[in-house]
């Protein structure tokens, strides 16, 4: 059986990542996990999960939360770069 770790590895995804989404969409980390790993299996997917770390960097930004604003910048950032994305 695959651990979380095994999962988050596979599918190049970090516990930050899961941990916003999971935060943001009000699921727990591990459903989050299982969530994203599946997304990155598609483009489709990618753009989706994109598009939630760009929601999240505005949500967080809008309501005043500079350090998750700033968590979520990174992370966006370090998806988009690891899944060639235009920034």
């Amino acid at each position: 059986m695959l651990s979380m770790r095994d999962c988050l590895d596979y599918c190049d995804l970090t516990d930050d990542e899961v941990t916003l989404i999971a935060e943001f969409e009000g699921i727990p980390d591990a459903m989050a996990a299982h969530v994203l790993c599946g997304l990155v299996q598609t483009d489709e997917g990618v753009q989706l999960l994109a598009r939630w770390l760009r929601e999240l960097v505005e949500y967080a930004s809008a309501a005043g939360m500079t350090d998750k604003a700033a968590r979520a910048q990174a992370e966006f950032d370090r998806f988009s770069m690891a899944y060639h994305l235009p920034h």
